[in-house]
């Protein structure tokens, strides 16, 4: 990394941020998945940002690209053990956000009545 920071969090969300990231990381904590298969399970994504995240994830070391050489080739991408580690944060993030939604449901209905 040449870029410094004067927080852990910054990292964090650097790596982990954005819109797309932490889900497809979710994705591949079940399962090593093609990049078709990523896509269908992240359908809002377009396939050129699917294959930029990839990318960045990769360099990152938080996944693993591997190549089959069959009679078309195939590539699967899987978490690798480092990235791994980003599921439990990645898990209270998304219990953050059930959270969320329950309350601005309650406030919600709070506005309308």
């Amino acid at each position: 990394m040449d870029k410094s920071y004067h927080c852990p969090v910054e990292v964090t969300v650097e790596i982990l941020g954005g819109k797309w990231k932490s889900r497809i990381l979710w994705e591949l904590h079940h399962t090593p998945l093609r990049f078709g298969e990523l896509n269908r399970k992240v359908p809002a994504i377009t396939k050129k940002m699917l294959a930029q995240c990839l990318q960045e994830l990769e360099r990152d070391e938080l996944i693993i690209r591997s190549e089959y050489h069959e009679k078309v080739l195939r590539v699967e991408y899987e978490l690798s053990d480092y990235g791994r580690s980003t599921i439990p944060l990645i898990s209270h993030m998304s219990s953050w956000g059930s959270q969320h939604l329950k309350r601005e449901n309650i406030g919600a209905k709070r506005k309308s009545i």
